[in-house]
This record gives structure tokens, sequence and C-alpha cells, in this order.
């Protein structure tokens, strides 16, 4: 794998913290929100509106679904299922599958311009170098390779002794890039991983798909708190995150601009009509 220096030349970067925001711009702060915000940012570095970005957030009790969830034979039972344990489901425009977050989890985008001449390879190469560097005094022996019976199994699945903390995916908008990496943090993962295996048992019933769903074994899972023997939290991990950055560049913050306000309402508006299915049932 190439460093964090070979596939990323900029040395300023745009820092947001959303971990603990409850609406952006008058409209809850949920998942769908996140996904449009990231979209917002994609094309507005793609236009050199904004420099690179990392943005940091945490959203209650939501199970992120991907696109090819949304064709579960019985995907009402499913999210019936999740409501009845208190959790909201949203379809996510990234790649990927099912995966659960709660206050525990911590997400992380990485968005990048001028994605035309980086692979999509190398930008999940350079989420796994940062990562690995947030968390280089505790331990080096995180590893990236598909954790096979884990939920949203990917070839950049980070783990720990073979079990999985984290998992990324990427969205492209124009010549932007968003890296999403959720990292399970603190908390239960096992239930975590136990109601996505129990969703899927629901939403399949038997039935054959030409689709390849996972079959969750939560034991290949677990929080990095556990895996490092570390009481890590999501406070810990949000400061770390913003020390390597600053190690490794100069930060600034800044304020939506109107063109990427603008731009986040178009996006936001075409999450909720991704989900229209989704919201009906669970009303």
């Amino acid at each position: 794998m190439k460093n964090w220096r070979d596939i990323i030349h900029h040395t300023t970067f745009r820092y947001i913290d959303h971990t603990e925001e409850k609406y952006f711009h008058n409209v809850p702060n949920t998942a769908l929100t996140s996904f449009a915000i990231d979209d917002a940012l994609a094309t507005s570095v793609s236009n050199h509106q904004s420099p690179p970005t990392i943005r940091l957030w945490v959203h209650p009790k939501t199970i992120v679904l991907g696109i090819p969830d949304a064709r579960l034979p019985y995907l009402d039972e499913g999210v019936r299922l999740l409501a009845d344990h208190g959790y909201q489901a949203i379809v996510r425009n990234s790649g990927g599958l099912a995966v659960a977050l709660d206050e525990g989890v911590l997400n992380l985008s990485l968005v990048l311009p001028g994605v035309k001449d980086i692979s999509i390879h190398e930008c999940y190469e350079a989420m796994v170098r940062f990562i690995e560097y947030m968390l280089r005094d505790i331990t080096q022996e995180i590893q990236a390779y598909e954790i096979v019976e884990s939920y949203c199994p990917g070839d950049y699945d980070l783990s720990i002794n073979g079990k999985k903390f984290a998992g990324i995916s990427q969205r492209r908008v124009r010549d932007g890039a968003a890296i999403q990496i959720y990292l399970d943090v603190e908390g239960d993962s096992h239930h975590r991983a136990s109601l996505i295996r129990e969703f899927y048992r629901v939403s399949l019933r038997g039935a054959e798909t030409k689709f390849t769903y996972p079959n969750v074994n939560p034991e290949v899972m677990d929080s990095l708190s556990n895996l490092t023997g570390h009481a890590i939290t999501v406070n810990d991990m949000k400061r770390r995150a913003l020390t390597v950055l600053r190690e490794l560049s100069d930060v600034v913050e800044m304020d939506f601009s109107n063109e990427e306000i603008r731009e986040f309402e178009k996006r936001y508006e075409q999450m909720m009509k991704r989900n229209d299915k989704i919201i009906n049932l669970q009303k």
C-alpha cells in the first residue's frame, strides 16, 4: 500500500465536526442529511470552492442500507423489525451494504478533489493510512482485507486479529470523492451485528436472489475498545482525528457558502426521493 503522502499532496484541509449537530440548515441532522452534505462538499471541492475536507459525524440508532439492500424481497418486514428495535433505516447513495450506526460509532468522511487522477483503490488506501496513523500509539495490528462474515464486507475492511471494527465506502461526484468510514469505537458490537443478521434473515426469508447478501457472524466483529484493550471513546477518536489532521496539514474551519447550501438542498431532495419507499414503511 502507498502511504498518505504518496496519494494526498494537499497541504490545507477544511475540518468540520457535525457530531453534536441536531439540525443542519433547518432540517434534522440524520444520516440522510449527512450523505447529502458529503455530496455537496464533494461538488464544492471538485469546483475548487473548498479545500479538501474531513468531516466527522455521529447518528443515533440508524441502519444505513446499501442500494442492493433496497431490493431485498421482504424489505418491508426487515424495516419493521428495525423499527421495533428503535432503529431508523435509510438507503445511502454510496457503495456497500447494511451498516449499524449509534452513539458509539464515529463516521469520518475524507472529501478529496482531483479524483479523475486518483484511483478508487488509492482513495481507500488514503483512508486506511489516516486511521492507522490515528491509532499508531495503541496498535500496529490493523489490517485491511475482507472479513467475509461481517456486515458490509469489502476489500478494505479494517480489522485487528481477524475481527472487523471499520468499513469504508466511496462516493464520487464530478471530480470529487467522499471516502466514508464507520469506526466501531465503543458499545455493543455484538448487538449491532446480531440486529443486521436478523434484518437479513427476515428480509430474505430463505428466498433465492441474484445478489448474494452476507451471512453475518457477530463473532467476527468487535469495537476498537475491546480489540485494543484501551477504553477508547468517540470523543477520544474525534480528538485524535483533529490532532492527526493538524500534523499532516494546515487546518481551516469555514462556514458553508451559499453555493454549498444550494447544492446541499438539491442533494437532500434527491436523498429523500431515494428513500421514499423506506420512509413510508416506517410511518
